[in-house]
This record gives structure tokens, sequence and C-alpha cells, in this order.
């Protein structure tokens, strides 16, 4: 397996454990980014650019190779909510109606911005599910999360809003901005940035992105699987729990390799970037990064709302996950479900895959996409190797 890229003097052990992936975690092809303090310092891709691409003879996956990052997308479609508040635009203690006034229906006039953001708003199911034609039309999701009635009172508890965080988000941003949240941050976030990343990816850009799909590997061995313990396995077959129920929002899922679910935006799963994009993304929450031809570096987040983020809002057991999970505003906190680099770490995995965080204390950001998804939920073996071996590097002295 030959892994392509660079690593800065002292970050070896991430390129030893890419390449383990490859070797004993059944990876097939993926990238990983890491920045510290803004600098670039592990940039590294290996294998083929599609899940079905017959190994040692598929096409390469090559620098600049994007993949679609599932609720890795949460991390990003936050970062709007967020930034709107840090410009004086959206007040995050507002309710949502003030904003979007037919969010109102079904008693939901107590539904504040930043319930959508920390998992507590109660809306994490659809009564009736989307169909995926129906999903992919900007205007029906957040229809039918603002004619939804919430199955716990709002802000009392929380549970993962797996599908239709998205929609609220969506209906937010539209309403505060006149632009979808894919515009916004193709805008705002992207264009300043120069991030290869994309909610809503343009036709140009087609034909960069590797087809995914399921992928064979050993059991994952800590962290949230999709199976871990009875109480889940339960709550995942059965139909009417919140488990299932949350996860059927849209009902068949989409096919995430159709053009036609590419270039929709879903702020809650259908994200596309490379490892760089992601991962640059994340170190321009907690600190200036360098781009090409302006003067100075660029930052998204100002101490204030960086420290928003990774404050905790949730924290215990979760309602749909039916685990211990922790959660800030929009963004989830290192934990046993979701591990980062330390406490104060904050982002999003993938279902299956994904994953990107910065860590404020080390000025670390790293962000992981791969074609190949597995029976995980937040804590990916190959992620988790990853995460281990950048704490090895700085423990090394990196």
């Amino acid at each position: 397996m030959v892994v392509n890229g660079t690593v800065a003097e002292g970050y070896e052990p991430v390129r030893d454990a890419f390449a383990g992936n490859f070797a004993a975690l059944g990876e097939r092809g993926a990238a990983v980014a890491v920045y510290r303090d803004g600098r670039k310092v592990v940039d590294l891709w290996g294998g083929t650019k599609n899940i079905d691409g017959a190994a040692g003879t598929g096409e390469p996956w090559e620098r600049g190779t994007a993949q679609v990052m599932r609720s890795a997308t949460k991390g990003v479609a936050a970062a709007v909510l967020l930034l709107l508040h840090q410009r004086g635009e959206l007040d995050l203690d507002a309710p949502v109606g003030h904003y979007w006034p037919e969010f109102k229906a079904h008693g939901k006039e107590r539904v504040l911005v930043r319930h959508v953001l920390n998992h507590r708003a109660g809306l994490p199911v659809l009564d009736r599910p989307l169909t995926p034609g129906e999903a992919l039309d900007p205007a029906r999701g957040p229809e039918a999360v603002a004619a939804q009635a919430p199955v716990w009172e709002p802000g009392t508890d929380h549970g993962y809003h797996a599908l239709t965080y998205g929609w609220m988000i969506d209906g937010l941003v539209r309403r505060v901005t006149g632009r979808g949240t894919g515009e916004w941050i193709a805008s705002e976030i992207a264009a300043p940035l120069g991030l290869e990343l994309w909610l809503g990816l343009p036709e140009a850009e087609a034909g960069r992105v590797g087809r995914s799909g399921p992928a064979e590997g050993p059991e994952p061995s800590g962290g949230l699987r999709l199976r871990p313990r009875r109480a889940v396995t339960e709550a995942y077959e059965d139909p009417a729990s919140l488990t299932r129920r949350a996860f059927a929002a849209i009902t068949p899922f989409p096919d995430q390799n159709d053009p036609a679910y590419k270039a929709a935006a879903l702020p809650a799963t259908n994200g596309i970037a490379t490892a760089d994009g992601l991962a640059r993304f994340y170190a321009a929450l907690i600190g200036e990064v360098e781009v090409t031809g302006r003067a100075g570096g660029v930052r998204l987040f100002d101490p204030a709302t960086a420290a928003l983020a990774r404050a905790e809002e949730s924290a215990g057991p979760d309602r749909v996950l039916v685990v211990s999970t922790r959660f800030g505003l929009g963004y989830m906190l290192h934990g046993s479900a979701s591990p980062f680099l330390s406490p104060a770490s904050f982002g999003h995995p993938g279902r299956g895959g994904a994953l990107g965080f910065a860590d404020p204390e080390s000025g670390i950001a790293l962000g992981y996409v791969t074609n190949g998804f597995r029976k995980t939920v937040t804590a990916d073996p190959r992620a988790q190797a990853l995460v281990r071996a950048v704490r090895e590097a700085l423990a090394q002295g990196a």
C-alpha cells in the first residue's frame, strides 16, 4: 500500500497509523489532514478513489479527491448559525419562531435557536418520513419539521437530531439571510478560506468525488458502535423507537452516489469535502489560517464564539442514540461516545467514517474522509487510530 503526501517532522506516527488502517482495518480509499496553529503538518492520501475499485487496479485517490462526509456536515452547518450570532444577526436565546413564524405550530413556541444546536428541540423524528425526492427539494424538509409536533418538551432533554437538525438550520438561515445554507457556506466560509468543501456540489466539481459504500473490517473495540449492547440493538430494531424513526426521517434513504443527491443541500448529512478542506475549516474556528493571495490570515470564530461552540449544553443519556453523549452548540464534545484529542476538543463525526474536529489547547485541527463506511455511529476505529497517532506525536514533542 502506497501512502502519498507529506508529514512534518514529528508527525510520522500519523503516517504509520494511516498506513495501518489499510493493512489492518479494511480501509479502501481515504485521506487525512492535520493543521497545527494554522499550519498544515499532515497531508496524506491513499488507496482507490472509488469504494468499488478493485484493490491495486482501481482509479487512484489523488490530491483533491473529495467524499461525502455524512454527519461531519453538521459541524460545518453549525458554524453558519454561530457566525450569524457573532455578527449580531441571530440571537441564540430567541425562539426559532421569532425568525420563522410557521415553526411555532404544535407547541413549538418555546423552541429556542440554541435548542436546534444542542439537540434539545424535541424534534428528532417526522411522523411522516420524506421520500428521497421530497428530501432533495429544499422547501420540503423545513416545511415538514415546522409542521411536526415535538416528542418531548423542548429544552428539557436531549437526543440526537440525525436528519431534522439540518432542516431546522436551513429554515433559520433562509429566513435570516435570504440564502440557503449551502449558498451561505460557499460565499462566507469556503471562498474566504479557499476550502474544497461544498454543501450542494457544483457540477464542475463532480468528477473529483469518489464513489462510497459499505466497508468491512474488524469490529471496533471502543466508542459507540451501531449495536454495542442489547438496549441499542433493540432501539435500532424497533420501528417505533426514537432511534429508528430519527434515522428514518427520509425513507428510503437516497443513494449518496446519485448526482442529484450530491448536488442537493442537506445540512445534516450530505456535505462533501477533501480531508484538507475539513481540517482547514476547523483550523479557522480556533485561529488564523493563511490564504494564498490575501494579506494576513483568516479566522472564522472569535474567541468568544469558539468558547460557545465547545461549552457543554447537553450531557448524559441520549434519547435517540441510547448512550451518553455530550454536545456544545452544534458540536459533539470529547467523551466516551465521541473521543477526540482532549477534553477541550469539539467537532463532529460522520456516521461510519468521516471526522473533523478542533482542539484549541493544542492548536490541532483534523479532517479525515473515506470512501468506505462502516457500522459505526460516532467513533470509527480508523479515525480513532489517527487521533491516537496525533496524540502520540504531540506527546513526543511534535
